[in-house]
């Protein structure tokens, strides 16, 4: 049997590195891609997580300041002690009802957590437009710097929902777009529940904090 001549031995090997490189680079490169893919779908969660740490230290920022506030409009003369309680009660409501980062995928407790700040969201505000008819609580500087401190807080609240709606918005569109959605069932990467967009619009309103002249 001849032997195959020098050039065709060099074309077979170069034909098998050619077909060796080919079906490297038919395993690597989706490889690197999924690596690439994944490593998006985890930055886009990381950024929900920190987005979510800003609505939490928000809503924080509020109930610190509701203490003082029943504090100041207890003084007032025959103020409605129905509405002061319902703010009372909400805060015990939200600040017992905490969600962490790493639970935001259950969308019971972020039902809750959700709830439970727009009732207190809804207490506040109904305690803020009965203050309108005490002049002389308005008057008192106690209660205008806090009032300018929630409008403060109320305004940060809805740019950190904002913000969290964005990223969740982001990284939902990453695990349910191929090839993510096949890379978030393997990783375990769900999708998150979300704030409604007219929640998330809904502030305690701004009231004019000059005294009533007599």
């Amino acid at each position: 049997m001849p032997k195959p001549s020098p050039s065709r031995r060099g074309a077979l090997s170069q034909g098998l590195v050619i077909g060796l490189v080919a079906l490297l680079l038919l395993v690597i490169l989706p490889a690197g891609c999924g690596v690439s893919k994944y490593n998006g779908i985890a930055s886009n969660r990381e950024a929900v997580d920190a987005a979510w740490s800003s609505v939490q230290s928000d809503y924080k920022r509020r109930s610190d300041l509701i203490p003082q506030l029943v504090e100041v409009v207890k003084g007032a003369s025959q103020f409605e002690s129905e509405t002061l309680q319902a703010v009372v009660d909400a805060r015990a409501k939200a600040t017992s009802t905490t969600i962490n980062a790493e639970d935001l995928d259950d969308p019971a407790k972020f039902q809750a957590f959700t709830e439970a700040q727009s009732e207190l969201s809804g207490a506040l505000s109904r305690l803020l437009v009965t203050v309108e008819r005490y002049p002389e609580l308005k008057a008192v500087g106690a209660y205008r710097d806090l009032q300018v401190q929630l409008e403060g807080t109320e305004n940060r609240i809805n740019v950190s929902r904002k913000d969290y709606i964005e990223a969740v918005r982001v990284y939902n569109t990453s695990i349910v777009r191929f090839p993510g959605n096949v890379i978030a069932g393997f990783t375990g990467f769900e999708k998150l529940p979300q704030f409604e967009v007219e929640e998330a619009d809904t502030a305690v309103p701004t009231f004019d904090l000059t005294p009533d002249s007599e």
